[in-house]
Formats: structure tokens, C-alpha cells, sequence
């Protein structure tokens, strides 16, 4: 007896040794930690890793750039669904713990006294807070026991729901998704809120371990580790027994979703990419950046659809190239099996509205087709009659007459679905890559902010953004600018040029230069108006002799044209100038705008992740009102700098500004445009450019049955560069079409044939919504009756007479005979003209 007594007191001071020695050491390495513990509100400060967002002007998403997939979101907005879920999976008891859980840790404790380390964790949701936001992965005591303390600190200092949103964006999920709101979008392509009870379960089962419990890598053991957290989530009562039948029957959905954007402009989303790592480093894909641009979303998806549709119908029009390849059947296969298609397809992306596919069997007037989705299809034989054999860009073979003149089966080729619009039926019409590019920009004449951008047909399979990156001759689309010259310098829109042949020789080179017109086809004495819309080459470069050559590239400046790309010979007339589609459509503005230099801009506002703005643009604008009184003489701008070689393709981006050190002004004082140019020159050249339209090289653009719009095409030797730019007082835009190598489009592929269908295509949807709108008359302007073949003023006993327009100093003098008969009309309005 006396044995056991001693036993059970030996027992009972051991055990009270044991209690006091545990809080003397927990006590002391208390007080030696706690010093060093960071302060819990810090971690409200600390930034959640966030990728650089882009958006369009209103809203929409156009790209997404950063190592680390991570949308936050507030408390409010995690569904009570996954609350449970994840709850029944990493802490049930999470609402009414002290931030840890003493079963968890007791098993943790034995786990680490019996086998060295700790394999089962024991942490709570609080305590995978304080990890994840301040301690390191380590599995150590002392790891572990701070991990405690920072947890019982965390829960004194902040609500159980701010560290359940601190926790469900913090947390790694998989495929470079932190945080559950991308994950959603990584592993369904939709929000969390749109999940349904099994998908959010899915979700809630990869903390714990995110690879081996991955739905798209690991689907069988994800669907355990799912069907186990609703078991939970019936125990606990989060479900009933019908919600969890339910659930638990649903199968694997889970598809890995690249970043869901809702615009496609890539371009755009490079230049602003580019533009944000030169004003922010790194930091620009990690701090959560924010950025709208100038990009009007519809006016974006217009301008795709106008390029490849542009781009397409080129292509066809010069014959079919042949299949991308042919699958060869085995020997054992009498026919191609679906298996050896469907394998031809994998990793043949989707390019513009082209989509891969193999033909799987051919008769006379049909074809089967099948796409990468194991989805069959069949080919539309009225839409395919195009495809002659491709022999050279000028020469084309005989028309099909059947599928089997131009397909065999396992030929991989691209297709693409158009609906009809009369019964609204898809078509599956064939198709091929083209190989010629184009680029199409658009500008908010009142202010130079991109509208539009399009820097080729499709981004992922060339990134080279010809829009400000590609300078090519622009041929006549230069003109206009030659002739506003001209009109500057005391010529009118009546004045008589020679057409005739033109022969320059150089003694120096040995050289003789016969410059022609299209067609090498002359017109004998032409007024200056007459030769800008049948675009006369042999007038243009007689206009510039006359004019100068050195006065003409001054006033070229006030255009926003660098002199220094400019030559200083008389090719100038013939736009033998290398620009960019950005260069010509912001010269394109001042005569949009009434006589304005604005400058090219594309990045509206910049915000924090905390939606605290940044930088907002503040654009140099056109303020009709602004002016105290018109100028009567051109005012001289400083002519743009030049860039090094290396930079040149990105230099506008500089007029960008960066971000300022202290606070933005509510409202900041606009910047008001400088009127360049003359405000009569303009809208004298302005109607000879839209006579361009209604009679000239651009008469296609009399479709779009407005008198408010004006352009020029531009076509350069051999067909090399197709260009068109045309304007209405609202919005202006510039299409350019050729080859990246210069090569021949091909005959009779000019501006008004290439380019300018594409550019109607775009302008009948962006201006659908603008009321015709021409612009008024400005004072000193002047309507005279004159003879077309002498441009002087009509006589009475004229039998022939037209109006033309003149600055009211520089229209044709009356005459005595004229005077006598009183049949002189300076007066009319111009509305009566053209």
C-alpha cells in the first residue's frame, strides 16, 4: 500500500512538474517572442500580389499581364456556399475557436514527439492566415508556435469574417490562380458567385494540397476530396440530404480557362503593357495596376471584324493555295478515322475567325468537314466556288466544279461560320490564311484619343503592331497635305495645272525620272480640285514645284508630320514618305477638326488596386468656343523630335504622361488645341476630299449615304501599299493594306479595291450612331460661277459653268461683260454645290 502511495505521489509531482515546467516555457518563449511578433495591422497593409488589368474605356476587360491569377474580393462577396464548404474541409469550428484549436493542435504536438515532424498540421483558418501573410513554410516548433501566437493576436484584433476574406484571397489554388475568385474563373471561366454547391466544393478541397487534389491534372482524387468535404458539409447540417444527393452526383466539370477577356484588342493592350513598365518597373504586374484606355469597345470589335473580313476577301480573290497540310490514312484504314483527324487538329489553334478542321469525305457539291471539337460540319458549296487554283497574284486556275477540283479527303484547311442573314443559319464556308496584313487606327478627331486599333490579322501569330511600328509609303493618301499647301500659298481649288508628261534627269546620277499617273493616262489642263479626287499624279508633283518644296514640308508641320521624314525632292508629291497608319490618321485630325493639332493618346486613367486614381489624361483638346477670334495666316508648330532608331516604333508613347507625386487636381485645367491651320484652307480641301467620295477614287464610300465624310486612297508602286483615310467631323480613321515584305498586291488591287472596303465596313457602324454632320462655313469663304476649263469666272454667255468655292481674296475677278449682264452669284451657299 505504502508503494502505490509513493507511485501515485511521485506521479502527481511529476505531472505538476511537467504542467509548470510547459508554462515556464511557454511563458518564457512568450516573452522572448512576442517582441518580435509583427503588428496584426500590418497585415491589413500588406499588397496581395495582383496583376496589371486593361481595360476599355468602359469597363470591359481587354488583357490581364502578371505571374499570379488573383482577383480580390471583400467578404460580402464570397458565397455562403463556399463559406461552408470550406469550413467543413479546413475548420469546422473556426467561428467559435480563439484562433486555434486545441484537438488539432494536441494531435500535431504527439504527430511531432513520436515521429520528429509534423505531417497533419493542426492549423486553423486563422493560423494559415498569420503563415501565409508573415511566416515562412518551414515545419519547425518555433514556426509553429509563433504561427499560435500571431493567431490569438490576429483573433483579438480583427472580426472572424476579415480573416475569412483575408484567408480566401490569399490562399494558392493551382495553375497560378491565388484566391478563389480566380480560381473560378481558371478552372470554370465564370465567377464564384455563378458556381454551383459541388463546383465550390471542388474549389474549397485544394487548399490542403493543390496539385494532388487538382481537378484538371488529377480528377479522380479531386472528386474524392469533394464528395468527402459535401459529406462534411451534410454532417455539420450546411446541407440537406437533397442538396448533397444532388451534388454529389455531379460530375468533373473543371476545364483549365485562359483569362477571360471581353474585348479583343491585343495591340493595344501590348502598347499600354509596354507603357506601364517604363513608368512602374516590375511592379506594374504585381501591384494591382488598373488601366482604361481610349478604346470604345464596340468600335474595337467593329474593327476586327472589318480587318479579317477585309483581309479574307483579299485572299480569295487571288485563288485557293491548297490544304495547310494532308493527313495520310494508315495502311490498315481504308477511310481516315475521327481519332487520326482529331489528333491532326491538336495544337492547331483558332487564328482571327479561322478555325482548323479535316475533311472527312467529298462529293460533288459537299463536303464533310470535322472541327477540333469533334463537331462535324458541312462545307457550303456556293461560298467555296471562289477557291480557283492559286497560280500568281495575277493569274488564277479555271473555275471548280466540284469539291474534288479542290479538296481531297484528310486535307487540313480553315473554315468559317458566317450567318446567313436572310434565315439566320450558320454557314461553314472554306476559307485560308492570308498572308498580306493590315492595319486600321482610329482617332477622336477633338481630342487624339484612339478609338480603334487593329495592328494585323491576328496577334498571337505576329505581334509586329503595324500601326505604329510599320512605316510604308503612303502614296496619295499624302496628297491632301501637298495640296492644302498649295492652297496656303495663293493657288484655289479652280486653279489650272498641266496634266502631261513629266521627264526629270539627273547629269550627277545619270538618271532620268518619268514619274505617270495610274493607267499612264493624262487629262491636259485639270483644275486643282478635279486632279485631288482623280488623284493625278503629274498635277501633284506640278502643284509642289509651284508651291516649294520647303514650303510645303513647313506646312506639313502643322499637321503633326515630322520634317525630317519628309524627302526634300518633288517625290514628296507622290507620298514616297515612309509613316505609320498612327502618323497619317493624326494628320487626318487637323482636317477632321477644322484646322487642330491634337496629339495621339490611349490611356484614359490609371488606378491602384484600392481603385485610388492614379494618373487621369488630360488631352490637348479642340475648344471651337476657346478661340477669341479665327487666325487668318497658318500658325507654325515645333516640329516633332526624332527618335533614336531603336525606340522610333514606340516614340509617341512618350507624350504620354507619368504619373504625378502629389494629388491629382479635381478638376485640371483642360489644354486647349492650337489652331495650325487656316479654318478656310481646311474646308476648301475638306470638299475636294469629299468629292473624293461622291467622284472620285472613293466612290465605294457613297454606300454609307452621308454627306458628312471626306477621305483620300493612296496606292503605291506595283500595288505594294493599299491605304485609305477618310474623316468625318467625328471620328477619323485610317486603313492600311500590304505585305510585311513589300511585294505586289496584285492588279488592280488599289486603295479604293483593298483598303477602303475595310474602312467602310467600320465607319458604317461607328458613325451609325452620329447624325450627319458637316461642318460650317467659316467667314471669308465665297461661292463663285466658273468656267471648268479656265477656272475664271463664268460669263454670261458661259454655256458651261460650275460652282467652286474660293477664300473670298483669292476668288476670279469680275469682268466688265459680267458686270453688264448681272449675272455674277458669289453668294450661293455651298450646300447648293456639292
Amino acid at each position: 500500500m505504502s508503494k502505490n502511495r509513493s507511485i501515485l505521489r511521485f506521479s502527481l509531482w511529476a505531472t505538476l512538474f511537467g504542467t509548470c515546467s510547459a508554462a515556464l516555457i511557454f511563458i518564457g518563449a512568450l516573452l522572448y517572442l512576442s517582441p518580435k511578433l509583427p503588428a496584426v495591422e500590418k497585415i491589413l497593409e500588406i499588397p496581395l500580389q495582383t496583376p496589371l488589368r486593361i481595360f476599355s474605356k468602359e469597363g470591359k476587360l481587354v488583357a490581364e499581364f502578371g505571374e499570379k491569377k488573383r482577383t480580390p474580393i471583400t467578404f460580402d462577396q464570397i458565397p455562403p456556399s463556399f463559406i461552408h464548404a470550406i469550413l467543413a474541409a479546413e475548420d469546422s469550428r473556426f467561428y467559435s475557436h480563439p484562433g486555434v484549436d486545441i484537438k488539432g493542435l494536441t494531435r500535431a504536438a504527439l504527430e511531432l514527439l513520436t515521429t520528429g515532424s509534423i505531417k497533419t498540421g493542426g492549423s486553423t483558418i486563422t493560423m494559415q492566415v498569420a503563415k501565409n501573410y508573415f511566416l515562412t513554410r518551414e515545419r519547425t516548433f518555433s514556426r509553429k508556435f509563433n504561427e499560435i501566437l500571431l493567431a490569438l493576436q490576429i483573433e483579438r484584433e480583427l472580426t472572424k469574417n476579415k480573416i475569412l476574406e483575408l484567408y480566401v484571397n490569399k490562399i494558392y489554388l493551382g495553375h497560378r490562380s491565388y484566391g478563389i475568385a480566380a480560381a473560378s474563373k481558371v478552372y470554370y471561366g465564370k465567377p464564384i458567385e455563378e458556381l454551383n454547391t459541388a463546383q465550390l466544393a471542388m474549389i474549397a478541397g485544394l487548399p490542403k494540397a493543390p496539385s494532388a487534389f487538382n481537378p484538371i491534372t488529377n480528377a479522380s482524387r479531386a472528386l474524392t476530396r469533394r464528395n468527402w468535404i459535401l459529406k462534411r458539409m451534410l454532417e455539420l447540417d450546411f446541407l440537406d440530404e437533397e442538396s448533397h444527393a444532388v451534388a454529389s452526383k455531379q460530375p468533373v466539370s473543371a476545364k483549365l480557362h485562359g483569362v477571360s477577356t471581353e474585348i479583343n484588342a491585343p495591340y493595344m493592350a501590348e502598347m499600354v503593357r509596354k507603357k506601364m513598365l517604363s513608368m512602374y518597373g516590375n511592379k506594374a504586374y504585381t501591384d494591382g495596376f488598373r488601366v482604361f484606355t481610349s478604346i470604345n469597345s464596340h468600335y474595337q470589335e467593329t474593327a476586327n471584324k472589318a480587318v479579317h473580313d477585309g483581309l479574307i476577301a483579299y485572299d480569295k480573290r487571288h485563288g485557293y493555295r491548297g490544304p495547310e497540310s494532308t493527313i495520310q490514312p494508315d495502311e490498315q484504314e481504308l477511310t481516315l478515322t475521327p481519332e487520326s483527324a482529331l489528333a491532326a487538329l491538336n495544337g492547331l489553334n483558332t487564328i482571327g475567325p479561322l478555325l482548323p478542321a479535316v475533311v472527312m469525305e467529298i462529293s460533288e457539291t459537299s463536303a464533310s468537314i470535322l472541327l477540333a471539337n469533334n463537331e462535324t460540319k458541312a462545307l457550303d458549296w456556293e461560298s467555296s466556288l471562289w477557291a480557283r487554283k492559286f497560280i500568281s497574284v495575277n493569274q488564277k486556275g479555271p473555275k471548280p466544279k466540284s469539291f474534288a477540283d479542290i479538296l481531297n479527303v484528310g486535307d487540313i484547311i480553315r473554315t468559317q461560320e458566317v450567318i446567313n442573314q436572310d434565315n439566320k443559319e450558320s454557314l461553314w464556308q472554306l476559307s485560308q490564311l492570308p498572308k498580306a496584313q493590315s492595319a486600321l487606327v482610329s482617332l477622336d478627331p477633338a481630342n487624339g484619343g484612339i478609338l480603334a486599333l487593329v495592328g494585323g490579322f491576328d496577334f498571337q501569330t505576329s505581334k509586329f503592331n503595324r500601326v505604329i511600328q510599320s512605316g510604308r509609303q503612303a502614296g496619295s493618301n499624302f496628297k491632301p497635305f501637298v495640296y492644302s499647301a498649295a492652297l496656303s500659298n495663293g493657288m484655289t481649288a479652280a486653279t489650272i495645272i498641266n496634266d502631261s508628261p513629266l521627264i526629270f534627269k539627273d547629269q550627277k546620277l545619270e538618271t532620268t525620272w518619268r514619274p505617270e499617273n495610274s493607267g499612264n493616262k493624262f487629262g491636259g489642263f485639270t483644275r486643282l480640285r478635279e486632279a485631288l479626287y482623280r488623284s493625278k499624279n503629274l498635277v501633284s508633283i506640278r502643284v509642289l514645284q509651284q508651291t516649294g518644296i520647303r514650303r510645303t514640308i513647313n506646312h506639313a508641320k502643322n499637321f503633326g508630320f515630322n520634317p525630317d521624314k519628309l524627302p526634300d525632292n518633288l517625290s514628296l508629291a507622290l507620298g514616297v514618305a515612309e509613316l505609320t497608319p498612327l502618323e497619317l490618321a493624326t494628320g487626318y485630325t487637323t482636317l477632321a477638326n477644322g484646322g487642330f493639332h491634337v496629339e495621339p493618346w490611349f490611356i484614359l486613367r490609371i488606378e491602384s488596386n484600392d481603385g485610388t486614381t492614379l494618373f487621369t489624361e488630360n488631352p490637348i483638346t479642340v475648344c471651337q468656343e476657346c478661340l477669341q477670334q479665327t487666325p487668318q495666316t497658318e500658325l507654325p508648330v515645333e516640329a516633332p523630335t526624332t527618335a533614336a532608331p531603336e525606340q522610333e516604333e514606340f516614340a509617341f508613347l512618350e507624350n504620354l504622361s507619368s504619373p504625378p507625386t502629389e494629388d491629382l487636381p479635381e478638376v485640371p485645367a483642360p489644354i486647349i488645341a492650337e489652331r495650325t491651320v487656316e479654318p478656310r484652307i481646311i474646308y476648301i480641301i475638306n470638299s475636294m476630299l469629299k468629292d473624293v467620295i461622291t467622284r472620285g477614287t472613293g466612290r465605294k464610300a457613297r454606300s454609307l449615304g452621308r454627306s458628312d465624310i471626306g477621305g483620300k486612297t493612296g496606292t503605291t508602286n506595283d500595288q505594294k501599299d493599299a491605304w485609305f483615310s477618310g474623316f468625318s467631323p467625328d471620328i477619323v480613321t485610317t486603313v492600311w493594306v500590304g505585305f510585311d515584305s513589300p511585294q505586289t498586291l496584285g492588279r488592280r488591287e488599289y486603295g479604293g479595291t483593298a483598303a477602303l472596303p475595310i474602312w467602310i465596313d467600320y465607319m458604317k457602324e461607328a458613325l451609325k450612331d452620329y447624325p450627319v454632320n458637316n461642318s460650317p462655313q467659316p467667314e471669308g469663304i465665297t461661292t463663285v460661277k466658273i468656267a471648268p476649263d479656265t477656272g475664271e469666272r463664268a460669263t454670261a454667255s458661259q454655256t458651261t459653268s460650275i460652282f467652286e468655292i474660293f477664300r473670298q481674296e483669292y476668288a476670279p475677278k469680275i469682268d466688265a461683260e459680267t458686270t453688264a449682264n448681272g449675272s455674277n452669284e458669289d453668294d450661293l451657299p455651298t450646300e447648293q454645290i456639292f
